[in-house]
């Protein structure tokens, strides 16, 4: 079942005649939404200033502090849809995974997994290990009213990634030498890290998240035939696994311009592409029945209000002819982005876009 196929008593109330939503079933909408992936984070004073002594885990797990964090870039910048506050090592940190993320290195896995013993690390991920994020998401529904919420989770590589390599790789040698030479370990991984990924989501949409992402954040590192036969059928695994909710499922990968067809086919409603594809090519490559999101350079936004709107004229015109288009940034928000340039970004688009 696919988002478009879904009966309307399925989705929120309250936000299914969004203009976010509609663009992920690729309806007509009054103007083209936009959110930005990473929009509630450190370009924010406002952030910094809440998360001050914090370490980042623990916000993750603070229901009061999520909700507030999730909000602000929807009360700042005017945006389409808010992304809830969370980190992809969230689910494996709940599960009792040893592992933290450090400032200036990413998150940091204490025990790699790197034989099929170490797989017992990887426990299943229950309801109640993530309360909070029932708890935050309650909050927050109540709070956004009729702008959706988008639920979130790591894909099974990036997650495999961090767990087999330690920590953040330029190079995944670990992760590729188990992939290429114990491929049965490497399934095994995979397909449990799918079941976990699979309950994250689900508790994200029963709590009432409106659609969810997911993000493969280094599937870019593989060639097609690799993420055909390697990747896809645990990416696969989830999206299916949350098919019956009827919620708009994304997919988004950095790098990943030849795999855009194989990222569509895993089962996502909305293919995410980053910068270095146009929207008009992207949508070739993914093919018909999906709608796309992006797909502005964030590095736009440190040049002049004159070229950020140059540029943006450029993705929303690759975008025209698309069956459904959400505008975001080809990757995240940046630290050091000026958060006006992102006020003005929303404003502009809305404006440029409106039916």
């Amino acid at each position: 079942m696919s988002a478009n196929d879904a009966p309307r008593a399925q989705q929120p109330s309250a936000t299914y005649d969004s203009a976010f939503l509609k663009a992920c079933r690729r309806e007509p909408v009054p103007h083209t939404p936009v959110w930005f992936m990473r929009q509630a984070g450190r370009s924010l004073p406002e952030y910094r200033k809440v998360r001050e002594g914090i370490p980042m885990l623990e916000s993750c797990m603070r229901p009061e502090l999520v909700t507030e964090i999730t909000l602000q870039p929807v009360r700042r910048h005017g945006v389409d849809a808010a992304i809830y506050f969370s980190d992809i090592v969230v689910p494996l940190k709940a599960i009792g995974v040893d592992l933290d993320i450090k400032p200036g290195v990413g998150p940091v896995v204490e025990r790699p997994i790197r034989t099929r013993a170490d797989l017992a690390q990887l426990r299943d991920l229950t309801p109640e290990d993530v309360s909070y994020v029932t708890e935050a998401i309650g909050l927050l529904t109540r709070e956004l009213g009729s702008t959706p919420l988008i639920g979130f989770a790591g894909a099974p590589f990036t997650l495999a990634s961090y767990l087999v390599e330690g920590g953040p790789s330029r190079t995944y040698e670990n992760a590729k030498a188990m992939m290429y030479g114990d491929p049965g370990l490497w399934a095994d991984l995979l397909d449990r890290l799918a079941d976990i990924t699979a309950a994250f989501l689900k508790v994200q949409i029963e709590a009432g998240a409106s659609a969810v992402q997911l993000f493969d954040s280094w599937a870019g590192a593989l060639a097609p035939v690799d993420y055909r036969r390697s990747v896809l059928p645990a990416s696969a695994k989830v999206f299916e696994a949350v098919a019956g909710y009827g919620v708009p499922r994304i997919h988004f990968g950095v790098g990943t311009g030849e795999l855009l067809r194989l990222m569509g086919e895993a089962g996502a409603d909305v293919v995410g592409a980053d910068w270095r594809v146009p929207l008009d090519e992207a949508a070739r490559r993914v093919g018909p029945g999906k709608a796309l999101q992006g797909n502005l350079d964030p590095t736009v936004l440190f040049a002049p209000t004159e070229a950020v709107e140059a540029k943006t004229r450029e993705v929303l015109d690759s975008a025209a002819g698309l069956e459904g288009h959400v505008f975001n940034l080809g990757h995240g928000v940046m630290p050091s982005t000026d958060p006006d340039a992102l006020t003005r970004l929303v404003e502009y688009v809305h404006t440029r876009t409106t039916r």
